[in-house]
């Protein structure tokens, strides 16, 4: 007698999927508060990183000086110093740390190269800043190569420049932000209204679509690229012109972080005044540093402190710009998911700026001025690379050809107007209220 043996086959048991782990970031704008305040407890805690010497008159000193082995190793030391801040950022940032380990060197490089050439005598008689060669240098080599996209991708310009701002702080003193921020603010208030209501209407008589009107607006008022990627992300714009605007944005700033110095200095206006003027009517943080730069240290408080309270009004502009959105006529104003919320301001708010003030404070208030005196060259030193290192990341980030991509080129005909509008009326504001 045969038995048949039922064979059971065992129910296969499915994996369990466990959600990935979150990888940890912070905001850019709290990087660069740690990252700055980092530096900052480094030096007051006892380690003061020396300063390289780049200045040079000809062939023999620049071999004997600024390419002389203790030289170099004071340049290498610096590099490994700021790698590693620049790598501890990408990390808390959340971005790809090891892009970011090819790529710094090679922005460093070229950052040092600038700092060279700009350290000649002759070059250093015609007032030129490193951060122009350092534009320059990148400006060449991203529009005569194509960089690979991962490369692009990996360069931080917004964390260097907002680094280097935060570090600008140890030497502004309180009361200087005080009076100049009273004062910039009106200014903020003032340009901030003028100017975005005219591009707002050039843009309405040029027949540019709703979004990029809002787009334009708000970068030629406020401050540039934050001000476009806030207003954005306040309407749920595009995102391919957020990209148009931001390329005219980064464009049109370098002719005129080059060209309104000279202009100021042709016409000898005071450096308080140029200073609210450029930072008032220049579009980006970083060429307003820059610019500033050019023109002497007044200036580039001044223009600083004038853009903060201009970045200062980003979030509420970005509030009133979801309200407007939300509660017009454009399709999708009601979905629940745009209706504008108080958070809205805080999460807009460019929060360097409190790393700025706090700096501001504690080398106003707290650090004795001998401390001061022992830490001030080894911070401004620091201070003045991380806004080398920013420029070449411009100019290696900056194609041309962008401008040249849409269709239509109304849009770049307003946002040119606009600007053109921005740089008067800041001008005659910056005279009655600094003048």
């Amino acid at each position: 007698m045969q038995t048949t043996e039922t064979l059971v086959q065992p129910t296969p048991v499915e994996p369990v999927s466990y959600p990935a782990p979150r990888r940890f970031s912070l905001h850019e704008d709290w990087v660069v508060v740690v990252l700055g305040f980092l530096i900052i407890g480094i030096t007051l805690f006892g380690f003061i990183l020396p300063v390289p010497s780049f200045g040079w008159k000809n062939s023999g000193e620049l071999f004997s000086k600024v390419l002389a082995p203790a030289n170099l190793g004071i340049i290498g030391l610096q590099f490994l110093y700021v790698f590693a801040v620049a790598i501890i950022g990408s990390w808390l940032g959340g971005k790809p740390v090891k892009s970011s380990a090819l790529v710094f060197p090679a922005v460093y490089v070229l950052t040092i190269v600038a700092l060279i050439i700009a350290g000649n005598a002759t070059i250093k008689s015609f007032n030129l800043e490193a951060v122009i060669f350092s534009l320059t240098i990148g400006l060449l080599i991203g529009n005569l190569f194509r960089l690979p996209d991962w490369f692009r991708a990996a360069l931080s310009t917004e964390l260097f420049v907002k680094i280097g701002l935060v570090l600008l702080g140890t030497g502004v003193i309180f009361s200087d932000i005080l009076k100049a921020g009273s004062l910039g603010l009106i200014q903020a208030l003032l340009v901030v209204l003028s100017v975005w209501y005219f591009a707002f209407w050039v843009c309405k008589k040029l027949k540019v679509d709703d979004e990029l009107r809002m787009m334009i607006a708000s970068a030629v008022s406020i401050c540039g690229v934050s001000a476009a990627i806030a207003t954005s992300g306040a309407i749920k714009g595009d995102s391919k012109k957020l990209s148009y605007v931001i390329s005219m944005v980064l464009i049109t700033a370098i002719p005129m972080m080059i060209f309104m110095p000279y202009i100021a200095s042709y016409f000898n206006f005071p450096q308080e005044v140029t200073g609210a003027w450029l930072g008032g009517s220049i579009d980006t943080t970083g060429a307003v540093v820059a610019s500033g730069t050019l023109v002497g240290e007044t200036a580039l408080k001044i223009s600083t402190i004038v853009k903060f309270s201009q970045n200062v009004l980003l979030g509420l502009a970005a509030f009133a710009i979801s309200v407007y959105w939300t509660y017009s006529k454009h399709a999708g104003a009601n979905d629940a998911d745009k209706k504008p919320t108080l958070k809205v301001i805080w999460d807009r708010f460019p929060k360097f700026v409190l790393g700025f003030v706090a700096a501001s404070l504690l080398f106003s208030f707290a650090v004795s001025p001998e401390t001061t005196a022992t830490v001030k060259d080894s911070l401004k030193n620091l201070q003045g690379l991380w806004f080398a290192l920013a420029f070449t990341s411009i100019g290696l980030e900056t194609n041309f050809a962008d401008l040249f991509r849409q269709n239509s080129k109304k849009p770049l005909y307003a946002f040119l107007i606009a600007q053109v509008f921005n740089i008067l009326v800041t001008l005659a504001i910056a005279f009655v209220l600094f003048g």
